[in-house]
């Protein structure tokens, strides 16, 4: 139950995937101090069934509407709609829960608008272990951030570098590497791949020194990621082999981070950075 005294705040889902379908469904089934209000879906003329399943159903609207009946907004909609989600909640400070880290990259005025008007733009662990390490490494000196990932081939299909590179992936027969470069490069030509990468050169030291290297594998069936850091307060590795969800671009742990930031908002005891 909320404390004594402090008000509900509203939540919007901007859109209902995998992700966005586990984050309504917590609500739904009660995360103190919050409570849903409005959704918004790509085809708001498809049945969604889901929606009935709820105790209490939430208004469908437009993207443009959400902020009008809401105090939150969790992005889960493909990175070209970022900024029209996330700018008219952070012009009014309001908060935006980001999940297409990649995006936020190319429209980084957003922190500013956020900044100015009082607004908070939050970027969920997701799929990336270790994240709160690099952070609090990140108020040191870091020198090195890398990070490799591996993905099932049906997982990159479709992303911009690999159209532009003329990559079979379906080809492929062992694993091979066709990415190396920057975190900023590699968000811009895997713009649904990569947001745990952009996320964590959010946390570090930035887009343009985060190395990152992808691989498709034939062989595999989860999403991994390993990263190296080198500080002056610590040198560590990590990895992680996620789960996919529904869709194979995104690891199961992804919504439960978002999950889980829900409910440290109002939270009692907070764990991790």
């Amino acid at each position: 139950m909320p404390v004594a005294g402090q008000r509900t705040q509203r939540v919007a889902i901007a859109g209902l995937g995998p992700i966005g379908l586990k984050v309504m469904q917590a609500l739904d089934r009660g995360i103190d101090g919050l409570t849903l209000t409005a959704v918004a879906v790509g085809n708001p003329d498809r049945p969604r069934p889901e929606l009935d399943r709820l105790s209490r159903r939430p208004q469908v609207l437009p993207v443009a509407e959400l902020e009008s009946v809401a105090d939150i907004v969790v992005e889960c909609a493909p990175a070209a709609i970022l900024r029209s989600i996330v700018e008219p909640f952070v012009a009014r400070g309001k908060m935006a829960v980001v999940l297409s880290a990649g995006a936020l990259l190319t429209n980084w005025d957003l922190v500013e608008i956020a900044k100015k008007n009082g607004g908070q733009i939050a970027v969920p662990t997701g799929a990336l272990i270790g994240l709160d390490a690099v952070t609090a490494a990140a108020e040191g000196v870091i020198a090195s951030v890398r990070m490799v990932t591996r993905k099932p081939v049906k997982g990159l299909l479709g992303a911009p570098y690999v159209v532009a590179n003329k990559i079979d992936l379906e080809a492929l027969t062992e694993a091979t590497k066709i990415f190396e470069g920057t975190a900023r490069d590699g968000a811009r030509g895997f713009p649904a791949n990569v947001n745990v990468a952009a996320a964590l050169a959010l946390a570090g030291i930035g887009p343009d020194r985060t190395t990152l290297e992808i691989w498709a594998d034939p062989k595999l069936d989860r999403n991994t990621h390993r990263i190296e850091v080198e500080a002056d307060s610590a040198s560590f590795s990590m990895a992680i082999a996620n789960v996919p969800s529904e869709n194979p671009k995104t690891g199961r742990i992804t919504a439960l981070s978002v999950i889980a930031l829900l409910r440290k908002l109002n939270a009692p005891l907070r764990m991790g950075t």
